[in-house]
């Protein structure tokens, strides 16, 4: 086993070349937030969705248009707006009145990567059409059902919901994202360099795309391989079990939340694991991979009680609480 493993290490090294390539290619226009790129390349190799929240103005939208620049796919940005129908979204049946019959035009939801910005100024009834795609990677318009491309990706941005003309999304919904990212302000030196690349009279140098959907394929079913330690399959069924029982672990906190963690949390933190494990360049999952991308995953998908809030506690206080005290194998 630990010569398999050696091996793997050795596959992953070479294989974590081309990543380091694609942050450096995105940091030609991206100065800081190298949480955030890390946590879309993390999405990237486990095919799934991201749901990224902050104020106005942190290059959310300017970090997956880059994304999306460095892969050699298609790419739909969506705006999303209180006016907008679930047909604009997915397509529609169109009469042709010369033959009599109905003709499908497709949506801009066909494309690789999806940038759903703004995506809490929708109504609920366009945030819903996105369900049947992110899940079943389909979408039927009338009675037919056409199967999405590969890769797949819906990168959705959000403002916070105290903000004005928002709406929340269905929990439904945002269990459907891998990761909730939460995106804060830059440091004042990251400030300063952000003014000077644009402010200055030189245009930053393009973006290169250098990562091909068979790349992702690669790299996707390198992920699959990496290796996880039973230990750590307990560690990591533990984290959810503790949203769920925490008194089993001795956290005085079930009166803070009115439901845990489901079993898909559980898949997508092991999943997320090993992408932070191959991105590290090994070939093995470690206890920190996990408590690195843990709080991502779980803090939408723990829900608070009334209680909870009146004490000020958020999802993001019962997750550190969890991570603080589960053992670490």
């Amino acid at each position: 086993m630990v010569a398999d493993v050696e091996q793997l290490t050795k596959n992953v090294e070479a294989e974590s070349l081309l990543l380091e390539q694609i942050r450096r290619e995105i940091g030609k226009k991206i100065i800081g937030q190298s949480t955030l790129v890390e946590r879309l390349l993390v999405a990237l190799l486990c095919n799934n969705h991201v749901l990224i929240e902050g104020v106005p103005g942190l290059a959310k939208t300017l970090t997956v248009t880059c994304l999306a620049e460095v892969i050699k796919a298609s790419f739909q940005r969506l705006q999303f707006t209180p006016d907008l129908l679930p047909g604009d979204l997915i397509g529609t049946l169109i009469y042709n009145p010369k033959t009599g019959e109905f003709n499908t035009k497709k949506g801009p939801i066909f494309a690789n990567v999806i940038l759903a910005d703004e995506i809490n100024r929708a109504p609920a009834k366009v945030q819903s059409a996105l369900l049947e795609a992110m899940q079943e990677r389909q979408v039927t318009i009338g009675e037919e059902s056409f199967p999405l491309d590969e890769p797949f990706m819906v990168l959705a941005t959000q403002n916070p919901v105290e903000q004005e003309g928002t709406y929340p999304l269905p929990e439904a919904q945002v269990d459907r994202f891998m990761l909730k990212l939460n995106i804060t302000y830059p440091s004042k030196e990251e400030e300063q360099q952000i003014l000077k690349l644009m402010t200055s009279a030189v245009a930053p140098p393009p973006i290169s795309p250098i990562i091909s959907p068979e790349d992702i394929q690669r790299l996707r079913r390198k992920t699959a391989e990496i290796y996880l330690d039973p230990r750590i399959e307990e560690y990591i069924v533990n984290l959810v079990d503790a949203t769920r029982n925490p008194t089993n672990y001795k956290l005085n906190i079930r009166h803070l939340i009115q439901y845990g963690a489901s079993p898909r949390a559980t898949i997508f933190l092991a999943m997320a694991a090993k992408a932070c494990a191959l991105l590290a360049g090994r070939g093995f999952v470690t206890p920190q991979d996990v408590k690195t991308i843990a709080m991502d995953v779980l803090r939408h998908r723990v829900i608070v009680t009334y209680e909870a809030e009146a004490e000020e506690k958020f999802s993001e206080d019962i997750v550190q609480m969890i991570l603080d005290t589960i053992e670490v194998p």
